[in-house]
């Protein structure tokens, strides 16, 4: 049920559809939805947690790592596990990228993403005082450009192509650490 109502969300826009939009879909009454949910805000408020809950847990395990790895790194490997976790979940990610604030639940997500924006962020200005970013970038600015070039997947990857999500997470990774420059 969760992810019909999520492709629905995508589809039309969480307030354009209705509970009756997804009874239709799965073919099944209102009642039976409401049989497992209170109401359409729980299924926005699942989605919005299944994308945010992986995105919060990679950040947080790459600001807890204590094994040696420099910011560059723990960054590095953050943007990978971004690609991979952004890949697993496209259409939760996806909706979480759309969301702008309408509902308290919508509000919740967005707080959440501001907090795993500013751990980003955070990550980044301690790679550049490191030395292992160019200093004549702002951090904050690296920071946009990095997980902008993340968040953009959303809008052609295709996880049943032909590139699989660990190809795609070292490509991306790659090129933003690394550049189109052949070595």
């Amino acid at each position: 049920m969760l992810r019909r109502a999520i492709d629905l969300f995508n589809q039309r826009g969480y307030d354009a559809t209705s509970i009756a939009d997804l009874a239709q879909s799965l073919g099944v009454t209102k009642s039976a939805i409401f049989h497992h949910v209170a109401s359409k805000e729980e299924l926005l408020a699942a989605a919005l947690d299944e994308a945010l809950t992986g995105l919060t847990a990679a950040i947080e395990s790459a600001a807890a790592r204590h094994d040696g790895a420099s910011a560059a790194q723990r960054l590095r490997g953050t943007v990978e596990e971004s690609v991979r976790i952004l890949a697993a979940h496209l259409p939760a990610v996806t909706l979480l990228l759309r969301v702008r604030g309408n509902s308290p639940v919508e509000q919740d997500a967005l707080r959440r993403r501001r907090v795993v924006d500013e751990s980003l962020a955070r990550l980044v200005r301690e790679a550049a005082s490191e030395g292992d970013l160019r200093a004549d970038v702002d951090p904050d600015v690296i920071s946009r450009l990095l997980f902008g070039t993340v968040n953009s997947l959303v809008e052609w990857y295709d996880p049943a192509g032909p590139v699989d999500p660990d190809a795609l997470a070292h490509t991306v990774t790659a090129l933003a650490f690394e550049g189109l420059t052949p070595r």
